[in-house]
């Protein structure tokens, strides 16, 4: 009998201990489980640090390339081209024969015009002659007034055939003169466009020049800004140039000239600068990216442009407290550089910023940080 208490009374423990166990067990895995849900009830947020816009900004726009002088050259006399004394590539200089041309029909003309005023002075002297002779005689009444006046009248007449032949000889000694195409300044050649035996006609502007000389000692580059940026292009602006020939070069250049007047279509202003090619490395004609160093037209903040959050309210910004509080902004938004946002009022610098926010969050809410910056 008291061996079998022994056994129940052993009994009754071990079954009061296994439920006292079971109980605890259970208790423990409910407050894990709560524990667990009410950490999963905070949101996880990540945040980046609101940067203070720097005060000179950079601006990066496509640019093009021109010489310093370009000039596309015609023929100024009609005939033949007789001969061609420079390719493209060659350097001329001002003056520089470039090609001949023969015209015989402007040859013959001048020959024509230069007898002509040989003649037109002849007959200019004599008239001439006869108008101081005939004014000695009407004082001695040995002609008469109308013949006198007449006399004069036509020694005039004979000077201004004289002055119209000599401007006629003068018209076609230039023609003439154009037959030898030259250079108008120091540059190269670029472009020939004909060769010897073709019919030349004179001021033939439908079709392509003769030559091409271009001035590359420097270069002009032309930029268009656009309108946010044009108030701060001015004389002294820092400009930076780089050539994709030349990766990891920067060429410096300074402001020419702008328009002072924005383009109607584009709404930019047309910019002017002067790059230095003593060395020739630079061609025209290309493309080049300009980088333009200006004071910041205004002060704010950068923050990323996924950290909006749009609200029928209108645009809000999320900040996360040392508290660890949600504190949701009204913001006043400056540029939009795609991926950076300017913020003009309602952020400060080194405020932490929630980017991707859910749109659930919520003024006050407390958030888990899942990466500081």
């Amino acid at each position: 009998m008291r061996r079998g208490r022994f056994w129940l009374v052993v009994m009754v423990v071990v079954v009061l201990g296994l439920a006292a166990w079971g109980i605890g067990a259970r208790l423990a895995a409910h407050r894990q489980l709560q524990h667990l849900a009410d950490a999963a009830a905070v949101p996880s947020v990540v945040t980046v640090k609101a940067d203070k816009a720097p005060d000179v900004e950079e601006i990066v726009l496509p640019g093009s390339v021109s010489p310093a002088y370009d000039a596309t050259i015609y023929a100024r006399t009609n005939g033949y081209l007789k001969a061609w004394y420079v390719d493209i590539g060659d350097h001329v200089r001002a003056g520089q024969v470039l090609a001949e041309i023969d015209s015989p029909e402007v040859d013959q003309q001048l020959l024509q015009a230069r007898a002509d005023l040989m003649g037109a002075q002849a007959n200019s002297r004599i008239a001439g002659v006869l108008a101081h002779r005939t004014q000695a005689l009407v004082g001695m009444s040995a002609v008469s007034q109308q013949e006198t006046d007449q006399a004069r009248s036509d020694a005039s007449a004979r000077a201004s055939t004289v002055n119209s032949n000599q401007a006629n000889v003068q018209r076609l000694e230039q023609l003439v003169g154009f037959e030898k195409i030259k250079s108008p300044f120091d540059g190269v050649v670029t472009a020939r466009n004909t060769d010897i035996g073709r019919l030349i006609a004179a001021g033939d502007s439908s079709g392509p020049p003769l030559f091409r000389v271009a001035d590359v000692s420097w270069l002009r580059v032309y930029v268009r800004v656009p309108q946010s940026y044009a108030a701060a292009i001015r004389p002294g602006v820092q400009v930076m140039l780089r050539f994709p020939e030349y990766p990891g070069r920067d060429f410096p250049a300074r402001l020419l000239s702008t328009a002072d007047a924005l383009t109607a279509d584009t709404r930019t202003l047309l910019v002017q600068l002067r790059i230095d090619n003593d060395k020739g490395e630079l061609f025209p004609g290309g493309y080049v990216e300009v980088h333009f160093g200006v004071r910041a037209a205004t002060e704010g903040v950068r923050i990323p442009a996924n950290a909006l959050l749009f609200r029928s309210e209108g645009q809000r910004v999320a900040t996360v407290m040392p508290d660890g509080h949600v504190k949701l902004h009204t913001i006043t938004a400056g540029r939009d550089f795609g991926t950076v946002l300017e913020v003009l009022k309602g952020i400060e610098p080194g405020d932490m910023v929630v980017i991707n926010p859910p749109a659930s969050l919520e003024d006050g809410e407390r958030v888990e940080l899942a990466r500081g910056k």
